[in-house]
C-alpha cells in the first residue's frame, strides 16, 4: 500500500483535508467514548474545543468538526498520530479510505526527524497489534477472490459470440410485488366488469425498462433481484461484473470483498456450517492458517458494507427460503446452520446486515424474495437486432458463408425465432442451422440428387396449418426495434440475399419446437471431430427430397441418445442438474463435452476440494431428452408417465412447489408424440434392448394422446393453462386434439399474463381446427407486443373477440383496424376498459367498415368523448348486422345521446337507444329476420336517463324525436327538470310516434307539473293512462294506446295521482286540467293530504265520471264524517257498489262501481270497515245511512275493537236492516262475552240463518230472505274455564230458546269435563238435527263417559264418537226419527278397568246400542273378558269391536279361548289382525245367560298362528251350532287336521280357506266336505295339479253349493278352466261367484275358454253378485256376457274391472244392465271405456236407485263424458263411493257439483287426474250436506294453497269426514306443514 502512495499524498494535513466530509461522516456514527479518546489527543483536550465551539461544555459529538479543523492545521506529527488513532478506535471505515489514511499516517512518522513533547493518545496494545494484520488479511483475500474470479471469467468467455456490454443490456423493473394467494384463479365475472384496475396483470412487470448499468447504479448495501428466463445471460452477467471489480469498475466498490455463490453448488452441501466454512471451504479456501481466516471473518463481521454477495440461480436451489417471526434477532455467525438459513439470514439482514446482495432467479421464483429486496428487475429477451447480430458473429468464425441463408431460415420460424431471443438457446440453434445448411450443401454436391437445390425459391413465410406469422424477418426486427427504440435497420440486406445460395420451403424446417430440439441434439452428437467424415461427417437429420421435413432414422446416434436419455430422466427424477464423474459412461461423457451438449463447472465439497462436475448445455435439453427417455424406455411406467404429465401456470404463488427445471417436460412429450416423430423413436427404442419397438411406442404416443384427450375436455382450466394446453396440442400436430379444445371451451379467456408471438401461433393452431363453427378470444390485462395481432390475424374462424386492459390503447387500435378485416367470421368486437381516445375511435370505425358480419361491439370504459362517439356512430349504418353497440363510461356529455337519437330516424335498424349519465350509453338493433318476419319496421325504445336538461336542450332532442317515425317508449328519467322544460316536452308529445309509454321518474316534482301532465288525458286522445308520484322514489309515466290507428277503440282511461302532497284546494285544479275527460276509468288519489274536504270535492265530482270504476282514496286521513259520507253515497248511487275503509281511512279507502246499471239488476252492495276502533255513536252513524240501502247488502266490520254497547246498537238496528244478507265480525269478536252477546240475536230475529264466531278465523251472521228454518251454530276457540264458566248458563238459555239448530259446533272452548256436564243436562231440551261438536275440550276419560250417557238419556242421540288422543275428537250425532240403532265408538282414551266397567255399564242400559267400537284403549286381554261379561244379556244383535295392537299371533289365541269361554251369547267371534269383533245374538229364547260355545254360529280368524290353528282343533267339536268358518292358516299339517275335525265333528255349511297349502291330503278330505257346504272361498291358497283337478271334479257334485270364490292363486290353466266351466252348469243354486284372475288367455282376450266359463254361467238366474275383474276380457267377451245379464235379475254386484272393454262395448254392457233394477255395485276400472260409456250411464244409471258404489278409475272419460256422468249422479240418493281416479281429464268439477245430490255419500275418488282449484272449490261447496263423508282422495293432482285453504274451512262443518288425501299437489312443503297443524285430517304424504 505505500508503495502506491501518491508523493503528492504524503502530507496527513492535505489527506485530512481531502477527507474531511467523509471522515466527519464516519465519526458521528462512533459511540461517545471513542470520540472522548480522540478528543485526548488535542492539546488542551474537551476544553480547548468548547472554548472553540460553544464557550461552554457540549456533548462529544459536537467536537468533531472542530477537532478535524484543529488536526488541519496542526504539525505533521499530531496529525499522523491523529489519523492512526482513528483507524485503530473506529469501526466502519471503507477499506479504501483505512489503507490510504493508514499509509500516509506510517509513512510521516517514519519521515518525521523528531516527535512532540506531548504522547499522543494510542489504542489499548492488543487492539494495536490486531487492527494492521486483520485489514493486511483482508486485502490478501481479496486479492485471491479477484484471481479466482478472473479465472472463472476467462473459462466463461471462451465462444463467447457477443461481449457482454451494461449499457446495451435492457431490464424492466418491477414495481409492485402482487403475489397471488390463491393459485389459477381466474378473475371472476364481477371483476371482469369493472374498470381495469392499474398495473395490470403479468405478475407486476411493466411496460417501463432501462440498461442494465443504470440499473445497477446504488445497489450497494441493497438486496437487488435480477430475473431472467432460463438462457438469458444472468450467470454471465454476475460473472462479468465480478471480473468488472477485479479491475476496479462496475457498480461494485473495489474496497468490498465480491463473494460469488452458485445455488446448483449449494444444493451439495447438505450439512450445517458456520459463516467461515462457507467462505474457506466452499468459495475460496485460503492458503492462511486460522488466524489468517479469523481475521478475515472479524474484519468482515465489522465491517459487513464492505462485502457483496452473489447468489446465482436461485430457481436452482432446491429448498426454499423460510420467513421467520423474529426478523431482527440477528444469526450467530460462528455457529453451524443450514446453508438454506445462511442464505436465508443475509436477504433478511439478520447476518452481515449492509453488506451488498445481487440475487439472480427465475421470473416464477421471485415471488419468494418479496419483502426482501430492495429492488427487482428482468433481463429483457434479445430483439431480432441482437438475434441477427449473434448469428452473423456465429458463422463469421466458422463458415460466413452460410450466415445469410442461416439468418434467412431462423426467421423463417417462429420457433427458431422464438429460442434465439434467448443467448443460450440462440447459440444450439445456430448449431443445428450449422448442420442443416452443410447436410443441404452435400445432398446438392451428391450425384443424382433430384430437384433438391436446383430451382432456386423465395423463401415462403406463410407457414403450414399457420405455424409462422405473415410478416418477415425484417418485418420483426422493425417492429421489435421499434418498440425498443432502436434505430430502424433491415435484418436482412439485400447483399445478403443475393449471397444466399440455397433455398427452403418453410414446411421443410421442423414444425414443431419438439422436432427442433430433436434435430439440434443430433445436430450437437454429429459435431463429434471423432465421428466418421470429420467435424460433420456423421449423417444425423436433414431434409428428404420432398417438401416436408422428415427425420432420417438411419443415422440417428441411437446409443448416445439412449444413454444421454437416461442420465436426463434420472436427473428429473432426482431433481439434479449436477453429474459427477461416476454418474457418466466415460464415452458418453467425452463425446458430450467434445460436441458441447455438456458443460464442465467446478464443484467444491464441503471440505474446499474442487470436484469435476458436468451439466446439460441447458435445462431444456436435459428436458427433452428426458421426454425422449419417457418415450422411448420401459424404465418409465405408465403411471410415472401420468404423475410428471401436468399442465403448468404462468401465475406463481409463495405455495408453489419448487423446482429446478422449466417445466417443459410435458410440453416435448407431446411434440414427441406426433406421428412425425415415430420414426425416430422406434430407432431409439430399438437402442434401449426393446422388442416390438414400434408396437409399444406407438403404444406410449397413443397413451399420451389419451392423457391431451382429458385435459381438452376438462371445463375447469384457467387461462394459463388453457395456454400450455394449446401449445401441448400444437406440438402434438393433432387437428381432432384441437377440435376437442375449442369444442369444450367456445371462448378461451386469457387473464393477466404476457402473451408472446409463440403464444398466439398456438392459438392460432387450435382456433383454426375448429372450422366455420367459429370460437371466441378473451383477452383480459394481458400484455403482447403489436407483431401478435399479425399473428393473430391468421385465426381464420374467430366470431368473438375481446382486448379489456389500460394497456390497450390507440396505437394497438391502430394496428388492430389493420387487421380486422381479416376476420372474416367475427361476430363480437369488444375493447373496454381500454386507453382508447377518439383517435383510436376513428382508426378502429375505419377498419369496422369492412366487417360486415359483426354484429356486436362493445367499446365501454375507454376515453372516446363526444367525438369518438360520432366517429363511431357515422359508421353504423353500414354494419347492416349490427345488434348491440355499447358505448358506456366514455368522458361524453349530452351531445353524444343526441348525437346517437339522430340516427335513429337515419339508421332504420336500431330498436333502442339506453343512455344513463355518462356511465352507460347503448344502441341495440333489429335483426333483419326481425325485419323482414313484419310488414312495419320494429319500433325503436329512447331511454335517456339521469340528463341534466335545459329548455333548449328539450327542444332540440323533441324535435329530433318528432322526426322518429315510431317509438314504443321513451324514458327521460332523471336530472330535475324545471317546469317549463316539461312544458317544453309536453307540447311536443302530440307530435310524437309513441306505441307504449312516456316514462319521466325523478325529473319533476311538484304540484304544477302534476297539473301539466294531467292535461294530456284530454289534449292527446292517444293517452291511456298516467301514472304520478312526487314522493321518492318520484315517478310519472305516460301511457298510450297500443297503435294510433285504434285510438277510437279507447273507452276507459286510468290516472293515478298517488304521493302527491294534494291538498283539497289542488283538486280543482286537477279537475279543471282534466277537462271533459269522461273517460277516466280508474282515479287513484291516494296518500294524499285531501281528508274528508277533499272527499267531498271528490263525491261531488264523481257524478261527471259515468264510466268510473274504481277509485282510490287511501291514505287521506279519511275521519268518521267521511265515513258516514260514503256510506251516504253506497245508498244513494246505484252504481257504487263496494266501499273498503282499513285503519279508519288512514290506509285504505277503495270505491268500486258496477260497470252497467242498464239491466235492471243491481248487484249486492258491500260496506267494508277493517281495523277501526267503533264506539257506540260511530255504529248508529253508519247503520243509520245503511238502513236507507233498497238493494242486497253485506256489511263487514273486521279487525275492529267494538267499545261498550257497541254490540248491543249493532243487534237494535239489525232487524231494520231488511236487506242486509250477511254480517261479517271476523277477528273482532275476541271476548266470551260478546260472542255471546252476539248469537243472543237467535230468538228475537228470525231471518238469521248461520252464525259462526270465533276470535281467531271468520266470524260472520248470515241473514236468510225471509225466515230460516235452521240454524247453524258454531262457536269455537273461546273460553268458558275459570271466571267465564259463569256464562254457561247464558248460552244454555240461548240454545234453549233457538227454535231449531242444524248443527252446534262448540269445539276448543276449554268447557273441561264440568263444562260439558252441564251442557248436557240440558241437552234433551235442545234442538239439534244433526250433530253436536265438543272436540278439543280438554275432556277426561270421566268426562268422555258422561258424553257416552247421552245414548241413554236422549232418544234421538244415534251415535257417539270420542277420541282423546291427538285430534281430541268428540261429537254426538242425532236422528230425526229417534228410537233407531246406536252406536258407540271410543279411540285413543287410555280406558282403565273401572272406566270400562262403568262404560259397561252404560252399554247395558241402552237397549237400542247395535255397535260398540273400542280402538287404541290400552286394555287388557282380561279386561276385555269382563268388559263382555258385564253386559247385560238383552243386549240384541250387537257388534262389539275391540282393536288393539298386541292381539295377534298367539296373545290372538288366547284371546280366542277367553271369546269361546265366555257365558254369553256370544254368536260370531272374528279375530282380524289387530281387531277382535264379538256378535251377539238376536234373538234369545231367554233371559238367562249360557256359554258361548253353544250359541256360537261363526269363526273368523285371519293369519291363525299353529298354536290358535289347534286351537280351534280342539274346540271344534264342542261348537255344535257353528255353521261359517273362516281361517288363514301357513302350516299344511295344521290345514289337514283343522279340514279333518271339520268332516268328522262339525255340522259347518260355511267355509273360507285364505293363505293355506292344500296337499293332497287336504285336498282329498275337502273333497268329502264340499258336497255338504253352501258357501265355499279360497283366496291366496296353494293347489297342487292334482288338488286342482280333484277340487275341480268335486264342485260338480256341489249344486247345493250358494257361494264361489276362487282367485288366481290356483293358476287354473285351459283345461281346468274347461272344466270349471263344465261344473258351473251344474251349480244353478249359486248366488255369489268370485273368479277375480283366474283366467290367464295368454294375451287373447277372445280365448275360447273365458267364452265357454261364459256359456257355465247362462243358466245362473239365482246370481246376486259376480266378480270377474282381470279376465282381459275384450269385445267378444262383453258381446256372451250381455246376453247373459238379462237374465240376472236379483244381480247386485258385478265387477268387471282390469278388462278389455272398449267404449262401444261398454256402452252395450250398460244398456243390458239397465234391466238389473236391484243393482248395488258396479265396478268397470282400468278399461278402455270412455265418452260412449259415460253418456250411455247418463240414461241408464238414474233407474238403478238402489247403486252405491261406482267405480270407473283408469279409464279415459273426457269432458263431455264427465258432463253426462254428473247428469246421472244426481239421481243416485244411494251413492256411497264413487271412484274416478285417472279417467284422464281434470274437468270434475260438474261431478264434484253434482255430489250434493248424494246425501249418504262417503268415498270420493279423485286422485291423479291433475284437477284444479276448480274442483276444490266445488267439493268444498259440497262438503256441509255430505254429512256421511269419511273420505275423500285428491292425490296427485293440481290442486294449490287457495283450494286446499277452501277444504279447510269447510271441514269445519264435516266433522264425520276423517282424511283428504292431497300428495303431490301444487302445495309447497312449508305450506303442506301449516295445514297440516290448522286440520290433522288433511294428509300430504303417500302413505
Amino acid at each position: 500500500m505505500d508503495d502506491e502512495l501518491d508523493p503528492d499524498d504524503g502530507n496527513p494535513n492535505s489527506v485530512l483535508a481531502q477527507e474531511y466530509s467523509e471522515l466527519v461522516a464516519i465519526l458521528r456514527c462512533q459511540l461517545d467514548s471513542v470520540i472522548m479518546q480522540l478528543i485526548q489527543t488535542v492539546p488542551g483536550g474537551a476544553m480547548e474545543l468548547n472554548r472553540q465551539t460553544t464557550g461552554g461544555s457540549a456533548a462529544p459529538s459536537d467536537h468533531i468538526e472542530a477537532m478535524l479543523h484543529y488536526f488541519k492545521r496542526a504539525n505533521t506529527a499530531e496529525c499522523s498520530n491523529f489519523l492512526q488513532a482513528v483507524c485503530l478506535l473506529c469501526e466502519g471505515i471503507p477499506m479504501h479510505l483505512e489503507s490510504k489514511l493508514m499509509s500516509v499516517a506510517g509513512y510521516a512518522c517514519n519521515a518525521a526527524s523528531s516527535v512532540t513533547d506531548q504522547q499522543p493518545l494510542t489504542p489499548p496494545a492488543e487492539e494495536q497489534l490486531t487492527k494492521r494484520p486483520r485489514i493486511d488479511y483482508w486485502e490478501q483475500y481479496k486479492a485471491e477472490a479477484a484471481g479466482s474470479l478472473q479465472r472463472r471469467w476467462k473459462r466463461l468467455s471462451e465462444g463467447l459470440l457477443k461481449d457482454v456490454q451494461p449499457d446495451k443490456i435492457w431490464v424492466s423493473i418491477r414495481t409492485a410485488n402482487r403475489v397471488r394467494d390463491r393459485p389459477d384463479q381466474t378473475p371472476s365475472s364481477a371483476e371482469r366488469g369493472g374498470r381495469t384496475p392499474e398495473p395490470d396483470g403479468d405478475d407486476g412487470w411493466p411496460e417501463s425498462r432501462l440498461t442494465l448499468e443504470s440499473f445497477l447504479q446504488g445497489c450497494t448495501g441493497k438486496v437487488t433481484v435480477l430475473a431472467g428466463q432460463p438462457g438469458s445471460g444472468k450467470t454471465l452477467v454476475m460473472s462479468f461484473i465480478g471480473e468488472q471489480w477485479t479491475k476496479g469498475l462496475g457498480p461494485i466498490p473495489s474496497s468490498h470483498l465480491f463473494v460469488l455463490l452458485e445455488f446448483r453448488q449449494l444444493n451439495l452441501l447438505s450439512d450445517p456450517l458456520s459463516l467461515s466454512e462457507l467462505l474457506f471451504h466452499h468459495y475460496l479456501p485460503t492458503n492462511g492458517d486460522n488466524e489468517t481466516k479469523q481475521a478475515v471473518v472479524d474484519y468482515l463481521l465489522s465491517n459487513p458494507e464492505q462485502s457483496c454477495w452473489v447468489l446465482d440461480g436461485y430457481d436452482e436451489f432446491q429448498n426454499k427460503l423460510k420467513r421467520h417471526r423474529v426478523q431482527n434477532a440477528r444469526l450467530d455467525s460462528e455457529k453451524p446452520l443450514p446453508v438454506a438459513e445462511l442464505i436465508s439470514g443475509l436477504l433478511s439482514r439478520r447476518l452481515l446486515a449492509g453488506s451488498t446482495v445481487l440475487v439472480t432467479s427465475r421470473v416464477r421464483d421471485v415471488v419468494d424474495l418479496d419483502g426482501l429486496s430492495d429492488k427487482v428487475g428482468q433481463l429483457l429477451p434479445w430483439d431480432h437486432r441482437e438475434v441477427k447480430e449473434c448469428v452473423s458473429n456465429f458463422f463469421s468464425a466458422k463458415d460466413g458463408r452460410l450466415a445469410a441463408d442461416a439468418a434467412e431460415i431462423l426467421f423463417s420460424s417462429r420457433h427458431l425465432l422464438a429460442m434465439s431471443s434467448l443467448p443460450a438457446l440462440c447459440n444450439i440453434c445456430c448449431v443445428f442451422l450449422q448442420h442443416l445448411l452443410h447436410r443441404h450443401a452435400e445432398k446438392i454436391k451428391m450425384p443424382g440428387a433430384k430437384g433438391v437445390g436446383v430451382k432456386k425459391k423465395c423463401l415462403e413465410m406463410k407457414k403450414k396449418d399457420a405455424q409462422t406469422p405473415d410478416e418477415t424477418g425484417d418485418n420483426e426486427s422493425r417492429s421489435q426495434k421499434a418498440q425498443h427504440g432502436g434505430n430502424s435497420e433491415e435484418t436482412l440486406t439485400d447483399g445478403a440475399k443475393s449471397r444466399s445460395t440455397f433455398s427452403f420451403t418453410a414446411a421443410q424446417i421442423p414444425a414443431t419446437q419438439t422436432q427442433i430440439y430433436l434435430a439440434a441434439v443430433a445436430a450437437f452428437l454429429s459435431r463429434h471431430p471423432d465421428r466418421t467424415g470429420g467435424n460433420d461427417a456423421a449423417e444425423t437429420s436433414g431434409f428428404s427430397e420432398s417438401t416436408k421435413f422428415a427425420w432420417e432414422t438411419v443415422s440417428l446416434p441411437a446409443a448416445e441418445l439412449c444413454e444421454l436419455s437416461r442420465l436426463a430422466w434420472r436427473g428429473l427424477e432426482e431433481s439434479r442438474i449436477i453429474f459427477l464423474d461416476e454418474d457418466v459412461h466415460l464415452q458418453t461423457l467425452e463425446s458430450s463435452i467434445k460436441s458441447g451438449l455438456f458443460s464442465q463447472v467446478e464443484v467444491r465439497g464441503r471440505d474446499g476440494i474442487v470436484v469435476n462436475a458436468y451439466c446439460f448445455l441447458h435445462l431444456t435439453v436435459q428436458e427433452f431428452l428426458a421426454a425422449l427417455r419417457i418415450m422411448t424406455s420401459t424404465d418409465v411406467s405408465d403411471a410415472d408417465l401420468k404423475k410428471r404429465f401436468s399442465l403448468k401456470t404462468r401465475w406463481t404463488t409463495k405455495s408453489d412447489q419448487k423446482t429446478v427445471f422449466t417445466d417443459s417436460l410435458y410440453l416435448y412429450v407431446c411434440g414427441l408424440a406426433s406421428l412425425d416423430c415415430t420414426p425416430a423413436l422406434e430407432v431409439v427404442a430399438k437402442a434401449t434392448g426393446l422388442k416390438a419397438a414400434q408396437n409399444w411406442v406407438q403404444k406410449r404416443q397413443a397413451l399420451v394422446i389419451k392423457l391431451l384427450k382429458t385435459l381438452c375436455q376438462s371445463a375447469t382450466l384457467t387461462g394459463p393453462k388453457i395456454l400450455q394446453l394449446c401449445h401441448c396440442v400444437q406440438e402434438s400436430q393433432n387437428q381432432q386434439l384441437a377440435q376437442l379444445v375449442v369444442s369444450v371451451r367456445p371462448t378461451l379467456e386469457l387473464r393477466n399474463f404476457c402473451l408472446l408471438p409463440s403464444d398466439i401461433e398456438a392459438l392460432a393452431f387450435v382456433v383454426n381446427s375448429v372450422g366455420t363453427k367459429g370460437v371466441g378470444l378473451d383477452f383480459g390485462a394481458c400484455s403482447m407486443e403489436l407483431e401478435c395481432l399479425d399473428t393473430l390475424s391468421r385465426c381464420q374462424y374467430i366470431h368473438y373477440l375481446s382486448f379489456r386492459s389500460r394497456k390497450y390503447g390507440d396505437k394497438f387500435a391502430e394496428k388492430l383496424s389493420s387487421v380486422l378485416p381479416r376476420f372474416t367470421a367475427l361476430r363480437k368486437l369488444e375493447f373496454c376498459g381500454a386507453s382508447l381516445s377518439s383517435a383510436g375511435a376513428a382508426s378502429l370505425a375505419s377498419g369496422l367498415q369492412n366487417c360486415s358480419s359483426v354484429t356486436e361491439l362493445n367499446f365501454s370504459d375507454n376515453n372516446l368523448q363526444d367525438e369518438g362517439i360520432r366517429r363511431i356512430a357515422d359508421v353504423l349504418a353500414k354494419l347492416q348486422n349490427l345488434t348491440s353497440v355499447k358505448l358506456g363510461r366514455n368522458n361524453t356529455s349530452l351531445e353524444a345521446a343526441e348525437c346517437l337519437v339522430k340516427h335513429v330516424s337515419s339508421c332504420s335498424n336500431i330498436q333502442q337507444v339506453h343512455a344513463d349519465g355518462i356511465k352507460e350509453l347503448t344502441l341495440t338493433f333489429s335483426q333483419k329476420s326481425e325485419s323482414n318476419s313484419h310488414k312495419i319496421k320494429p319500433e325503436a325504445t329512447v331511454r335517456l336517463l339521469n340528463q341534466k336538461w335545459t329548455k333548449s336542450g328539450m327542444q332540440n332532442l323533441a324535435k329530433s324525436l318528432a322526426r322518429c317515425p315510431s317509438l314504443s317508449e321513451l324514458d327521460l328519467s332523471g336530472g330535475e327538470w324545471d317546469e317549463e322544460t316539461l312544458k317544453m316536452l309536453i307540447q311536443f308529445v302530440p307530435s310524437f310516434s309513441i306505441t307504449e309509454r312516456i316514462i319521466l321518474n325523478d325529473s319533476c316534482s311538484s304540484v304544477q307539473s302534476v297539473v301539466i301532465l294531467t292535461a294530456l288525458l284530454s289534449d292527446c286522445p292517444s293517452v291511456l293512462e298516467m301514472n304520478i308520484r312526487l314522493q321518492d322514489p318520484v315517478q310519472m309515466s305516460v301511457v298510450f294506446s297500443v297503435g294510433r290507428e285504434k285510438t277510437a277503440n279507447v273507452s276507459s282511461k286510468k290516472l293515478c295521482l298517488s304521493r302527491c302532497n294534494l291538498q283539497p284546494i289542488d283538486l280543482e285544479r286537477v279537475w279543471k286540467s282534466l277537462g271533459a275527460s269522461s273517460d277516466l276509468s280508474d282515479l287513484d288519489l291516494s296518500c294524499n293530504k285531501l281528508g274528508d274536504k277533499g272527499l267531498k270535492r271528490l263525491l261531488d265530482f264523481l257524478p261527471r265520471l259515468s264510466k268510473i270504476q274504481r277509485v282510490d282514496f287511501s291514505g287521506n286521513d279519511v275521519g268518521v264524517d267521511g265515513v258516514v259520507m260514503l256510506a251516504d253515497a253506497l245508498c244513494s248511487s246505484n252504481r257504487l257498489t263496494h266501499v273498503y275503509i282499513s285503519d279508519g281511512g288512514k290506509d285504505q279507502v277503495m270505491l268500486q262501481f258496477s260497470s252497467d246499471t242498464s239491466n235492471g239488476k243491481l248487484k249486492t252492495k258491500l260496506f267494508r270497515i277493517d281495523r277501526r276502533s267503533l264506539t257506540a255513536s260511530d255504529v248508529n252513524k253508519v247503520c243509520r245511512k245503511l238502513v236507507q240501502c233498497r238493494t242486497s247488502l253485506e256489511l263487514e266490520f273486521t279487525q275492529c275493537s267494538f267499545a261498550e254497547k257497541s254490540i248491543e246498537n249493532l243487534l237494535r238496528v239489525l232487524p231494520k236492516m231488511s236487506t242486509l244478507q250477511r254480517l261479517n265480525v271476523s277477528n273482532s269478536i275476541l271476548s266470551t262475552f260478546d260472542a255471546l252477546t252476539l248469537i243472543s240475536c237467535f230468538p228475537g230475529n228470525q231471518r238469521v240463518s248461520s252464525v259462526e264466531l270465533s276470535p281467531q278465523g271468520e266470524s260472520f251472521i248470515r241473514f236468510a230472505g225471509i225466515k230460516a228454518e235452521q240454524v247453524n251454530c258454531r262457536l269455537t276457540d273461546f273460553s268458558f274455564k275459570e271466571e267465564n264458566f259463569v256464562l254457561l248458563d247464558r248460552l244454555n238459555q240461548i240454545l234453549l230458546q233457538t227454535r231449531q239448530l242444524s248443527y252446534l259446533d262448540l269445539s276448543g272452548n276449554q268447557l273441561e269435563d264440568e263444562g260439558v256436564r252441564c251442557l248436557l243436562e240440558s241437552l234433551p231440551n235442545i234442538r239439534v238435527s244433526s250433530f253436536i261438536n265438543l272436540s278439543k275440550n280438554s275432556l277426561s276419560q270421566q268426562g268422555a263417559l258422561h258424553v257416552a250417557t247421552t245414548l241413554c238419556t236422549c232418544t234421538n242421540v244415534s251415535a257417539v264418537e270420542v277420541s282423546l288422543g291427538e285430534d281430541e275428537r268428540c261429537l254426538i250425532w242425532f236422528t230425526q226419527k229417534g228410537g233407531g240403532e246406536k252406536t258407540l265408538s271410543v279411540k285413543d282414551s287410555k280406558l282403565q278397568y273401572d272406566h270400562l266397567l262403568t262404560l259397561a255399564n252404560i252399554v247395558s242400559d241402552c237397549q237400542s246400542l247395535t255397535k260398540v267400537e273400542l280402538k287404541n284403549n290400552m286394555l287388557q286381554s282380561e279386561w276385555i273378558e269382563n268388559f263382555v261379561t258385564a253386559l247385560n244379556v238383552n243386549l240384541r244383535r250387537c257388534t262389539i269391536s275391540v282393536e288393539e295392537r298386541w292381539i295377534g299371533g298367539d296373545d290372538a289365541a288366547l284371546l280366542l279361548r277367553r271369546c269361546l269361554q265366555l257365558h254369553k251369547p256370544v254368536q260370531t267371534i272374528r279375530i282380524d289382525d289387530t281387531t277382535l269383533q264379538l256378535v251377539l245374538m238376536d234373538n234369545m229364547e231367554s233371559d238367562v245367560a249360557f256359554p258361548a260355545q253353544s250359541a256360537i254360529k261363526n269363526i273368523s280368524v285371519s293369519n291363525s298362528s299353529v298354536e290358535g290353528a289347534k286351537l280351534l282343533c280342539s274346540f271344534l267339536p264342542s261348537l255344535p251350532n257353528l255353521t261359517s268358518l273362516s281361517v288363514g292358516i301357513k302350516d299344511s299339517a295344521v290345514a289337514e287336521e283343522l279340514l279333518h275335525v271339520i268332516l268328522s265333528s262339525t255340522p259347518i255349511q260355511s267355509l273360507n280357506l285364505s293363505g293355506v297349502f292344500i296337499s293332497d291330503a287336504a285336498a282329498q278330505t275337502l273333497t268329502r266336505l264340499l258336497p255338504r257346504l253352501r258357501s265355499f272361498k279360497s283366496s291366496h291358497c296353494v293347489w297342487s295339479a292334482a288338488g286342482r283337478l280333484l277340487l275341480i271334479e268335486t264342485l260338480k257334485e256341489s249344486a247345493a253349493l250358494e257361494e264361489l270364490c276362487l282367485d288366481a292363486a290356483m293358476q287354473m290353466n285351459e283345461d281346468c278352466s274347461r272344466g270349471l266351466a263344465q261344473t258351473l252348469r251344474n251349480m244353478r243354486s249359486l248366488q255369489i261367484l268370485k273368479l277375480d284372475e283366474i283366467v290367464k288367455s295368454s294375451g287373447q282376450p277372445e280365448a275360447d275358454v273365458v267364452l265357454d266359463l261364459l256359456a257355465g254361467m247362462e243358466e245362473l238366474n239365482l246370481i246376486q253378485e259376480i266378480q270377474l275383474s282381470g279376465w282381459r276380457m275384450g269385445d267378444g267377451g262383453i258381446q256372451k256376457l250381455t246376453g247373459i245379464l238379462p237374465g240376472w235379475k236379483d244381480l247386485r254386484t258385478i265387477s268387471l274391472s282390469k278388462n278389455l272393454v272398449s267404449d262401444p262395448s261398454g256402452e252395450k254392457l250398460l244398456e243390458a244392465l239397465s234391466g238389473c233394477r236391484h243393482l248395488e255395485e258396479l265396478h268397470l276400472s282400468s278399461n278402455h271405456i270412455g265418452d260412449l260409456t259415460a253418456a250411455r250411464m247418463a240414461l241408464v244409471l238414474p233407474s238403478m236407485s238402489r247403486l252405491s258404489v261406482l267405480d270407473i278409475s283408469e279409464n279415459r272419460v273426457g269432458k263431455e263424458g264427465l258432463f253426462s256422468l254428473s247428469r246421472a249422479i244426481m239421481s243416485l240418493k244411494n251413492l256411497r263411493k264413487i271412484h274416478l281416479t285417472s279417467v284422464g281429464n281434470s274437468e270434475l268439477s260438474a261431478v264434484a257439483a253434482s255430489l250434493s245430490h248424494c246425501p249418504f255419500i262417503e268415498d270420493v275418488g279423485f286422485g291423479w287426474n291433475n284437477c284444479e282449484d276448480a274442483v276444490a272449490l266445488e267439493l268444498a261447496n259440497v262438503l256441509p250436506v255430505c254429512h256421511d263423508l269419511t273420505r275423500i282422495d285428491l292425490e296427485c293432482n293440481s290442486v294449490s294453497a287457495a283450494g286446499v285453504e277452501a277444504l279447510v274451512r269447510a271441514l269445519r262443518c264435516c266433522p264425520a269426514l276423517q282424511v283428504i288425501r292431497l300428495w303431490r299437489n301444487k302445495v309447497s312443503w312449508s305450506e303442506a306443514l301449516r295445514f297440516s297443524q290448522m286440520e290433522r285430517r288433511l294428509n300430504f304424504s303417500s302413505t
